[in-house]
């Protein structure tokens, strides 16, 4: 169906009682059948059509995303850039894996190796060329959360649980993209991840304060049995590794701000974990602290081959790898689309995640836990001009020769050292910049923040996103079934009707209102939109009426340009509505500009024939007209006594424009949105 809202398109002519004519753009009425197709049947035709005139090439990318870059690749202006970046990212990989390791529960090997398969997996299979995967923190916290409940962290069985959960993770990944069911993290909202994040970011700087404290505190996510922990164990203080770690935490932070604040100084950044551990190697090399804890033995090799086990905890691991997984929806595929963006590239988010999964699958098959992409590394790789995915393959030739040849010097690391990495890292995720712009723009939004950060850090990571999650749902049922509608007059010296506590100077009629209706409307909101109906019916006070009063409402218009959906319920009540109006002496409801999917429902639901054809327009001002002529002829009025309202007072310019016959083009100014 088409409707044409072109003023000079052909009109029809309402004429009642001899009073003047009234022209009006005819509505296009929608037959009743066909039906539209289905949303689910329109996506998998133009599927099917998509995949029939795809080329040998188009198919190679499609399974391959790397062969983008490889077919396209300007050895010239980028091999060097491209090498350059994996290797400032590497040397800052190496010993942020451990740390991430250390966090996780598990041996610092087990980050190193994490660091190594998926990295050259996600080179071929992922689509974004900046993106740095690997350990991260949030993922590592959520690993030690879950399984520190089910084993202790000294048990063989912990690290199979965590190879187990990188499989899962990887397989829901990929089940997510390949159903392109990355749609379903929209419905957590950005105060709920930025909640949930800091409440993680705080909870994992007190887990570490244990290396820097000199004594074991309890492994928990609560940030309640962390400070009781941290308190009752006072006694056992240490100074050297507090005074050791603290040094290395300012060294870190420093060179971080020195990294981002002075392009000159960039590479700082990413030099700063090698630093601390350049350091902290060096000093215990040469002085043997007592106090001072080290990693200890790191094996030597690469990871080898094996089929992850413990299958039988599946059940106990699902939630966490759901949760996991959406962490590499919000935060890996965020990252990957904006430096695509920045970078002149198109990225499909659900080929990202299926890249993702299968990199997670195959590293868990070389005894990698689950990983994703960090923000940190990706800024560093993307600041260091990174082109192509050829920096994460050179990533993770750095990460082999580490394994190969470098894990000797790793056993002298102070583990305070990598706590103040760990710590360094987070710092940057406690977002207290966005709570105090939610608390200047939308108080709703910051008391979501607030209840998903307070329940993360009393209840824990998996409850508090629940709770942040289920309120985030809650606020959005609430609008939806609550949706805002807005009484329209019209705009002086145009035919442009706006809402009128937008507008205080536009004007309605006496004897008509018009309502426009800005949502959806389905079973969940239709009472509330007839309550709000019924509501301005009665109630248009402190509004500038055109026309003698007539003493009560004779017709309602429903502007319905803004509904792009409405459902049976919807329907049967508007049919309950006509009637009731019918019932009350309200002459008639009009319906203007519904979008054709709408009109062809309403069409094949008889609501159109129930109201009646003429009553159907495509311009708001359109009914208006007609609607008016109609209240005229019902009390007598003539058109001149109709429109008997003081004459506005001319500006100087306004007067001299049609001094000089000029016509009246007006202009009105936007106004801010005030919502109602």
């Amino acid at each position: 169906m088409e409707i044409d809202s072109d003023a000079t398109a052909s009109s029809r002519t309402n004429s009642f009682g001899g009073g003047r004519t009234v022209k009006v753009i005819p509505f296009q009425h929608a037959s009743p059948s066909p039906p539209l197709p289905q949303p689910s049947a329109t996506l998998v035709a133009r599927w099917g059509a998509k995949l029939r005139v795809m080329t040998a090439i188009e198919w190679m990318e499609l399974f391959l995303p790397c062969s983008r870059w490889i077919r396209t690749y300007r050895w010239r202006d980028c091999l060097q850039v491209d090498l350059m970046s994996g290797l400032t990212v590497g040397v800052m990989l190496v010993p942020q894996a451990m740390s991430y390791a250390k966090l996780a529960g598990l041996h610092p090997i087990y980050g190193l190796y994490s660091g190594f398969v998926p990295i050259f997996v996600y080179a071929i299979f992922g689509s974004s060329r900046q993106l740095a995967v690997g350990p991260v923190a949030l993922v590592s916290l959520l690993v030690s959360n879950v399984l520190s409940h089910i084993v202790d962290p000294s048990n063989e069985l912990y690290t199979e649980l965590a190879i187990l959960l990188a499989l899962m993770v990887g397989v829901l990944e990929c089940l997510m993209g390949l159903l392109r069911l990355g749609w379903l993290i929209r419905f957590i909202s950005h105060s709920v991840i930025s909640g949930f994040t800091t409440a993680s970011a705080i909870s994992i700087t007190l887990s570490q304060a244990k290396y820097f404290l000199g004594y074991n505190i309890v492994r928990s996510s609560k940030i309640i049995p962390l400070i009781r922990s941290i308190i009752a164990g006072s006694g056992d203080f240490s100074w050297p590794p507090f005074v050791m770690g603290s040094i290395f935490l300012a060294i870190l932070l420093l060179m971080k701000h020195l990294g981002k604040s002075k392009k000159c100084l960039r590479s700082l950044r990413a030099a700063g974990p090698l630093a601390a551990v350049v350091l902290g190697t060096t000093f215990v090399k040469i002085f043997h602290p007592s106090s001072i804890s080290v990693v200890g033995e790191v094996p030597q090799g690469l990871p080898k081959f094996s089929i992850p086990r413990g299958f039988q905890h599946v059940k106990s691991l699902l939630l966490t790898a759901a949760l996991i997984t959406g962490v590499a929806i919000l935060e890996s595929v965020g990252i990957a689309k904006a430096l695509a963006a920045k970078n002149g590239y198109e990225l499909d988010s659900n080929q990202e995640l299926f890249g993702l999964g299968v990199a997670n699958i195959c590293g868990s098959f070389f005894s990698a836990y689950p990983i994703t992409g960090s923000f940190s590394r990706s800024a560093v790789n993307h600041e260091s001009g990174a082109k192509t995915g050829l920096s994460g393959i050179t990533m993770g030739i750095i990460m082999g020769c580490a394994l190969l040849f470098m894990t000797p010097l790793f056993s002298e690391i102070p583990q305070c050292a990598l706590a103040a990495i760990v710590i360094s890292a987070v710092m940057g995720l406690v977002d207290y910049e966005e709570a105090l712009f939610l608390w200047r723009v939308d108080k709703k939004d910051f008391l979501l923040w607030t209840i998903t950060c307070i329940a993360t850090l009393i209840f824990g990571i998996e409850i508090g996103v629940v709770i942040g999650v289920g309120f985030s749902l809650a606020f959005v049922i609430h609008e939806s079934a609550n949706p805002h509608t807005a009484v329209l007059g019209r705009l002086p010296g145009t035919t442009v009707y706006r809402n009128i506590l937008q507008y205080p100077e536009a004007y309605t009629y006496n004897g008509i209102v018009v309502v426009r209706i800005d949502a959806p409307i389905y079973f969940a909101n239709i009472s509330h939109i007839k309550d709000r109906l019924q509501e301005y019916e009665h109630n248009l006070s402190g509004t500038a009426n055109r026309g003698l009063d007539v003493g009560r409402i004779y017709f309602v218009i429903l502007e319905m340009s803004p509904v792009t959906y409405i459902d049976s319920s919807a329907v049967q009540a508007l049919k309950d509505l006509h009637q009731e109006y019918n019932s009350r002496g309200i002459q008639q409801i009009a319906i203007a500009n519904p979008n054709p999917e709408v009109a062809r429902l309403l069409s094949r639901s008889g609501l159109i024939d129930l109201i009646g054809k003429e009553w159907w327009f495509v311009r708001v001002h359109d009914a208006v007209q007609v609607c008016l002529q109609h209240v005229q002829n019902l009390n007598g009025i003539t058109p001149e006594a109709a429109n008997k309202t003081p004459r506005r007072q001319l500006s100087f310019l306004q007067s001299l424009w049609k001094h000089e016959g000029g016509g009246n083009f007006m202009v009105e100014p936007l106004l801010p949105q005030k919502q109602v």
